[in-house]
């Protein structure tokens, strides 16, 4: 058993898991969590805009991980290991952000590609799960970007058959097309636009008709979940592996996307860094679900709290 550090830093949030690895004797690895934490830092901000990380959003980003940093030292971390996406790879100025990283943290971060970001996602989202529900399909909808995977769990061995990630995520479609809070029907439909049209390159690839199980992970799709349960407040344990059904998806979708800003601000479920931009994001899950329905006949979401960031912690144990 070793002790380990996962730091996910992505478009919306940066995140931390200190855990505790067991190898069991057939191989598999088993988590215990040691701390958990997240905070919104909106790194991405205005990155499709402009192509370059904010200095506030740097700053805002460096904060956080000065104290990450001080807790992987005084829980006693063995190894640390922290996975930068989709903001920062598309950032000019990344340079910057890895310059502070190194100076705050001490270790290099790494920006992995969209198809690694996808295997750490999917080998996080379906240790949880019963193998014989696959083959599932992942999606991981971050802030920048969002990835669906393929793959198999056989109970000690996650496989992944095919994975593409594409450019959509919620900060990035509030950006670029819901200008209004609430947004327009007319942004509404160009937003819905240039989802299907991103998704449609991932379906290219992924043959999400052999599913069988859909799984969602990440922010957004948990804190839909919370939602759509009216849970008084976020709860990890009530969201992990609970579902939703087409119904309460479209419910609680249209519910976000007609809503104001101090109406979703008052459900106290809904962390205060994702009160702008939830609707996007529940737009994307609006679209994946008409067509995973469509395309694999799947009607039901299984949202899972274990995602890229407990991958992660897999991968350096």
């Amino acid at each position: 058993m070793g002790r380990v550090a996962a730091i996910d830093c992505g478009t919306n949030s940066i995140r931390l898991l200190v855990a505790d690895v067991t190898v069991r004797e057939d191989g598999s690895r088993w988590l215990r969590d040691v701390h958990r934490e997240m905070r919104i830092v909106r790194l991405g901000q205005g990155v499709d805009a402009t192509g370059e990380l904010a200095p506030e959003a740097l700053e805002r980003t460096r904060l956080a991980l000065a104290d990450y940093t001080a807790i992987i030292r005084r829980k006693g971390a063995e190894q640390v290991r922290m996975v930068a996406t989709s903001a920062t790879r598309d950032a000019r100025n990344r340079e910057d952000f890895f310059a502070m990283v190194r100076d705050t943290l001490g270790v290099d971060a790494e920006v992995i590609s969209g198809d690694e970001e996808a295997r750490l996602s999917f080998t996080g989202a379906v240790g949880d799960l019963d193998p014989e529900d696959g083959p599932f399909v992942v999606v991981d909808l971050g802030g920048g970007s969002t990835e669906v995977v393929l793959g198999s769990f056989d109970g000690v061995k996650a496989q992944v058959e095919a994975a593409r990630s594409v450019d959509i995520g919620c900060v990035r479609v509030t950006e670029r097309c819901l200008k209004s809070d609430p947004p327009t029907e007319a942004q509404r439909a160009e937003a819905e636009a240039f989802v299907r049209s991103s998704l449609d390159q991932a379906f290219e690839v992924v043959p999400v008709e052999r599913a069988r199980t859909w799984v969602g992970v990440a922010g957004t799709i948990t804190t839909l979940s919370a939602i759509a349960q009216k849970l008084p407040e976020y709860d990890s344990e009530q969201i992990h592996l609970s579902a939703l059904s087409r119904k309460e998806i479209d419910e609680t979708v249209e519910f976000l996307l007609s809503s104001s800003h101090d109406q979703r601000a008052a459900i106290r479920s809904i962390h205060p860094g994702r009160v702008d931009v939830i609707g996007a994001g529940a737009l994307v899950v609006s679209v994946l679900a008409e067509e995973l329905a469509a395309r694999a006949g799947i009607n039901r979401l299984t949202i899972s709290e274990h995602d890229i960031l407990d991958g992660i912690a897999l991968s350096i144990a």
